[in-house]
Parts: C-alpha cells; structure tokens; sequence
C-alpha cells in the first residue's frame, strides 16, 4: 500500500490530507486560532465536584469547564498531585530531582473522586478528548508522552510491549532493552512501530521524551491556573510519528515554513525518508493538483456514491449515526443473494474509509442489503472487522442482529468532520441546492457506462449549453474520450431550458431514458 501525505497551508488552518494508493482515508483540518488539542497538557484548577457522578469540573481556560471522571484520575493521581505543588513552588534541586521523588500509594479503583481532590487543588492534566459541541474538553490524570517508539507515562516503573508484536523473543528482547535504558520513576510501552529496532534508536526516543517531561517540570515553576503547560506536536509531525512506515511514498507540502519544520523532524525520527518530502510550488492549489478537492466533494455529504452504482445514506442524530446501503441499479448476476453479498461488501469497505475520513464516532448503525445465508452474514462481519483492524482509533464491531443491523462503536477524540459539499444553484438564485460540478463529468461517465452494459446503442446526452461546450471543446474532447473508451458514437446536444448541471440519456427513437 502507498501513502501520500498532502499539506495544504492557509491562513487559517492546514489541512493534511493522507492518501492510501491515491484514494483519500484521513482529513485533518489544524485551525490557527484552536486552543485546545488532544494531548496538550494543563494546569487545572478543580472548580466543582459532583459527588454523583463521581467526578469533578476542572478549569482549564476554555469557556466550559473540562470534565474530569474518577476512572481518568490514574492510580497514580496522589503522585500527581504532590508533583504538581513541588513544581509549582520551585523548591529546592534535590525535590526537583525526578528520579528522586517519592511515589505516593495509589488510590483504589472503587474510590470517590471526593476524598482524592478535596481542597480543590490545581492539578496538572492532559487533554482526553476535545472540546465537541457545548461540551468542555475531556480530561485524563493518566498522563502519556508519546513518541516514536516508546510511550512514556510518569509516576510508575512499568515496561510493557505491544501486543500486535506477536514475536515472543521480539517482545522479550525489547522489553529488557527498555528496562535497561529507562530512568526510575517513568514507565514505558512499547510500540509496534519499535520491532527490530536497535537499543540506540530506543534510548534516543526515550531521552527525548524526558527531556519533554522536563520541559513540562520547567514551565509549571511559577504557572498560574488555568495555563497551558505544554502544546503536543503540530498536526503534520505527530501524524508522522504515528503512521511513518514504509509505505510512505511521497509527502508534499506548500508551505516553506511546514516544510523546514518537516525536514528538521524527518531527518530527527526517519533520515531514510528526508528524500519522499517535496515543496509544491506549481501556482494550482496543491488539494486540486493531488486529486484530494475532488475526492472530498465526492466523499462528504448525505449520498455517498460507490463506483458500481450502489449508494450510501449517511444521516447524523444526536445519539448515533446511521448509514443505509442501497443497491441502486447495480446488477452483478440473477443471483438476488450474490447481488446482496457484493453490494455490502463493496458498501463495508466505503463504510469503514467514511468512518475515517469524517472522524465519526459513539456509536454507527448501519441497514446493510438483507442476506438470508448465515455464512454471508459471517463473511460481511469478518470482511468489515478486517477493514477496520487500520483504523487507529479504538473500536468494536458487532455481529449482524436479527433484524439486520450492524452495529459499530468507534473512540470519539474530537468533532466530527463536516464539510458541505453543496453549491448555491446559480439558476434558482440561491433557492435551491445541487451537486458540486467537480463530480458532475464522473457521475454522467458512470451512467454512460451503465446505459452500454445494458445494451443501448445510439446513446444521446441532452444537457445546459455551458455543460455542452465543457463536453465538447479542446482535443480530445470529454466525448471523444468517451467514444474512444465505449467505441461507439455519443450524440450531445445543448437545451437552454435545462439547468446548469441538468442532463438526460436519449435512445436512439430518442426517447427519454429513465435512469
């Protein structure tokens, strides 16, 4: 698999777009006037408890308070906070001295939220999950510095590796390395991205996760609640440090300043990669350049459509999501039970890209095409959960109930990604909506196609003037391709009465085909 990485820079945000063999799976959008993000760390100043809930509200600057459960505090959370009041106060360089500080027991999971933060002290936090509609920011006391390799989580001395390393002597290897290179008083995971790693590739990643720690001690001296102690990486870099591989073809950026910053990061974590980094300086907005423009108006919104005919509704309530597979007039064999499998096949591999892209999470239900035989039920269910094993966010899929639904969660960490994707309709004046133009060319193409497989001939498109010049004009023209692709003669003729992307299909008695 290839992945391309594509960085659009505007004054107002950066936009990252990651492409798996050309086909667009992840959007991120960095705003420049965000303040909160996943991973920032804080200083929090308890504001309230809510003894029922077993929970605490905790300032932290943003217009709702942050929320902040019993099960996040960590079993560490009384080191935390004794951390937390001696780097405040700048004592002396022994108490500074982490590998010096003393470990407070740890609280019991069973345990009220009450007795751990009484006295509303401030508190050093990371952010969970951002800020989602009228909600504050999720917070968590379990506190993590990830890195390339290695994840460090102060206040404990555990080693662990990660289970998608199914190597026993890999794993055992790797953990004796860590145990050995790691400082008291910091545990370690160990990633996937770690296997086969040499030991001087491990100690670097781990130094400089200490060195952040540091940085975090440093800043709290003297900190004020409610601040922000330490920002994690930009988008692009930690986007990097999780999914570089050796997949990665191609990273392209059209911005000088992002561009440095990225070399500077690819020649710190991946020297072999410096060269896949690019600068775009072509004029053309690099989005349109690389084909993801066109993808995201084809990928967003309500209908999704799929490349054999067979079409997405994906509707948003409050609690869930639900997206219903309809088959459209796809036609794989007389088979109606086939028909079904293919289609939602087709359907769960769109399913799991748009659950991706739009960053949707809580919990999916999806109205899948009926199947009667048990073992197509089986193979639908294995083929998403195998779809879905890529996916970084954590999630789970259900088996197919008896009424047909499947069932999926998925972690939600920030607001989901909405882009609309409808234009204002230049002919009704901004009364009415239609389908972005960018997809127009590709949506009458499938048609065509689908009109020639049932055996149409002498095939007559009727559309707007404008339309009709677009179809027709330079060598070789959008018809011409056609005729050459579907060998056989298109007739296109302009109607000043149809609307600027209207078009109908005529037979060649020239009546109307209804698609």
């Amino acid at each position: 698999m290839n992945k391309e990485l594509i960085i659009n820079a505007a004054p107002q945000a950066v936009d990252i777009a990651l492409l798996e063999d050309k086909k667009l799976v992840e959007l991120h959008s960095d705003k420049a006037d965000s303040r909160f993000g996943v991973g920032d760390f804080y200083l929090g100043k308890v504001k309230k408890l809510i003894p029922g809930l077993n929970a605490a509200f905790i300032d932290v600057g943003f217009k709702k308070d942050a929320f902040l459960h019993y099960s996040d505090l960590s079993p560490y959370v009384r080191s935390l906070l004794k951390f937390t009041r001696i780097a405040m106060n700048g004592h002396s360089e022994e108490e500074l001295d982490f590998s010096k500080f003393r470990v407070e027991p740890e609280i019991v999971k069973t345990g009220k939220i009450a007795e751990v933060l009484n006295g509303k002290p401030n508190i050093l936090v990371q952010i969970l999950k951002e800020p989602i509609s009228a909600k504050g920011p999720r917070l968590s006391c379990e506190l993590s510095l990830p890195g390339r390799f290695v994840v460090v989580t102060p206040f404990n001395n555990i080693v662990a590796v990660s289970r998608k390393i199914h190597s026993t002597e890999e794993r055992k290897r790797l953990q004796k390395i860590v145990e050995s290179l790691k400082p008291k008083n910091f545990g370690v995971i160990v990633r996937t991205a770690a296997e086969g790693k040499q030991a001087s590739e491990l100690q670097e990643d781990l130094e400089a996760l200490i060195e952040t720690w540091k940085k975090i001690q440093q800043n709290l001296k003297g900190a004020t609640a409610p601040t922000r102690i330490l920002s994690e990486e930009g988008k692009t870099n930690s986007i990097l440090r999780d999914l570089l591989s050796e997949d990665f073809n191609r990273i392209v950026v059209n911005d000088k300043n992002i561009f440095n910053e990225t070399k500077l990061y690819l020649q710190k974590i991946a020297p072999e990669k410096v060269d896949i980094l690019s600068f775009y300086s072509n004029g053309s907005p690099v989005f349109d350049s690389y084909g993801v423009t066109r993808q995201v108006k084809a990928s967003f919104g309500k209908t999704v459509n799929l490349p054999s005919g067979a079409y997405l509704i994906i509707e948003h309530t409050e609690a869930l999501h639900v997206i219903d597979v309809n088959s459209g007039h796809k036609s794989v064999s007389n088979n109606q039970e086939q028909n079904a499998l293919e289609t939602n096949l087709e359907a769960a591999a769109e399913i799991a890209r748009q659950l991706r892209l739009r960053d949707i999470g809580g919990i999916i239900v999806v109205d899948f095409i009926d199947m009667k035989l048990p073992e197509n039920k089986r193979r639908l269910v294995d083929h998403m959960a195998g779809l879905m094993r890529i996916d970084r966010a954590k999630h789970a899929v259900l088996p197919i109930s008896k009424f047909g639904l499947m069932q999926i969660t998925r972690q939600r960490m920030k607001p989901e990604m909405s882009i609309n994707t409808m234009e204002v309709c230049p002919t009704c004046e901004g009364t009415g909506k239609i389908s972005s133009t960018l997809v127009l060319e590709d949506e009458i193409e499938k048609n065509l196609n689908y009109l020639i497989m049932q055996k149409h001939k002498g095939l007559t498109i009727e559309t707007h003037p404008i339309l009709y010049a677009y179809l027709t004009k330079g060598f070789p023209s959008r018809k011409l391709k056609w005729e050459w692709k579907f060998k056989q003669f298109i007739h296109l003729r302009p109607n000043t009465s149809f609307h600027l992307i209207q078009f109908k299909f005529f037979d060649k008695m020239n009546e109307e085909i209804k698609l």
